[in-house]
């Protein structure tokens, strides 16, 4: 409905009606209308700090928010392009866009309590959010970069994203710098 209408001109009303539900019932599942497109993502979280917390504990932090955000973004092939209309929507939409730095505010809690809880810091402290936040940007950009290239998976953008940030930390300073 969004796609056709427009978000913006889509009405709660339109949406409950599309629904079958009256729309007091479409606002006990969605507190408002800029929560429909982002579906289930409250439970999504939830799925990202089992991920994360199911992670050896051996293993690199970086391998695994590496493998977090993976899995958190992998998307069965036949929602595809249900899911590529969702993200086009919510990235390219800017009555949302505000709404989303509320759900992205969430998602980097996540990330950066798993950093600071395997760094023995807080969520609030430098490291953890940071990390939360450059998780998050590299998400965005994959998924931006998924929008304009159907011929790939958001999973292999997103893996080659992570891995070409860890090699990009990983080089000596630039010497044509100095």
């Amino acid at each position: 409905m969004f796609t056709e209408r427009g978000f913006d001109a889509t009405t709660l009303d339109a949406i409950a009606e599309a629904a079958g539900v009256g729309r007091r019932t479409l606002l006990r599942y969605y507190p408002s209308k800029n929560d429909i497109p982002w579906g289930q993502f409250d439970e999504s979280l939830v799925e990202l700090q089992k991920s994360l917390a199911a992670m050896p504990p051996g293993i690199p932090l970086h391998e695994a928010v590496h493998r977090a955000v993976l899995a958190f973004n992998r998307v069965d092939p036949a929602a595809v392009a249900q899911h590529r209309q969702r993200m086009s929507l919510l990235l390219r939409t800017p009555t949302l866009l505000a709404h989303s730095a509320l759900k992205y505010r969430q998602w980097r809690r996540v990330i950066a309590s798993y950093v600071a809880e395997r760094s023995g810091l807080s969520p609030d402290d430098l490291l953890p959010r940071t990390v939360g936040h450059v998780a998050l940007a590299i998400a965005v950009s994959a998924y931006e970069q998924w929008l304009d290239d159907e011929s790939r998976t958001i999973e292999e953008i997103l893996d080659e994203a992570l891995d070409a940030l860890r090699t990009y930390l990983a080089q000596p300073p630039d010497a044509s710098a100095s």
